[in-house]
């Protein structure tokens, strides 16, 4: 365990850890759109304009993620607390100041000595679950709002916002957030949530990890998933060896 949890618990630190890292993911996300800040001077119109559409996609999909595996953690009677890592938030910044973006700017961190793989399993699916269910909310408001939602839920990320109204941009990005987050998470790279699923019932892993490809292939090209999957697989590892070395 990185960090003894019951020493460093008490709620006021945990909200400022999580408000701290959700702000950290909104800038980077928004400056990720723009290409880093070496375009934020010509592009700044374009930074302003995604702002608020970042702050909702990215607490939507990350503080919502990281706040269910804690729920359900303490529903089985662990410790759980959000904890930010200042190595992970570094990370963050810096990559997303050079216009990508490797967001690990913290986790739930648990501690218990009871869990089976069961409850273990159940605490990790909590998170990826939200973002399908995040994902599913946004998907079907757009369909039912928006004429041609699926042809043109792509466009807030590939050409520009100038075509879509305000609020099909917002349900863009949010639902490709969410997507985006709960595929990574289900990656089987220990200490992603996919591994300890995958562990748990490796039928209950297959079923989400189609799913979510499913869905995932419908607002984006196959050939785009499969080549940012070997990027998100770097990212993995690179997140695993971190975890493993130093503690996040």
């Amino acid at each position: 365990m990185p960090i003894n949890v019951r020493e460093h618990l008490t709620l006021s630190r945990e909200l400022r850890e999580i408000l701290i890292a959700d702000l950290v993911l909104i800038l980077a996300f928004d400056l990720t759109i723009v290409g880093g800040v070496i375009n934020l001077r010509m592009l700044w119109p374009v930074f302003l304009y995604f702002l608020p559409i970042a702050a909702v996609a990215v607490t939507l999909s990350f503080a919502l993620h990281e706040l269910m595996h804690k729920f359900v953690a303490q529903r089985f009677g662990a410790v759980a607390a959000f904890m930010r890592s200042q190595m992970g938030t570094m990370i963050t910044l810096i990559t997303a100041f050079f216009g990508f973006l490797i967001g690990i700017p913290g986790a739930t961190v648990i501690y218990t000595n009871t869990f089976t793989k069961r409850e273990e399993g159940l605490v990790s699916l909590a998170g990826p679950l939200t973002n399908f269910v995040v994902f599913l909310i946004c998907f079907g408001i757009g369909i039912a709002v928006f004429p041609g939602f699926v042809h043109n839920v792509t466009s807030t990320l590939s050409s520009g916002f100038v075509n879509n109204s305000y609020i099909q941009n917002a349900l863009n990005f949010t639902l490709f957030i969410s997507i985006l987050l709960a595929f990574f998470n289900m990656l089987p790279i220990f200490p992603l949530d996919g591994s300890k699923i995958l562990r748990w019932n490796k039928a209950c892993y297959a079923g989400l990890i189609i799913a979510i490809f499913l869905l995932f292939i419908t607002i984006i090209p196959v050939q785009a998933l499969i080549m940012n999957m070997i990027f998100w697989l770097v990212i993995a590892f690179f997140f695993s060896m971190l975890y493993r070395g130093v503690g996040i």
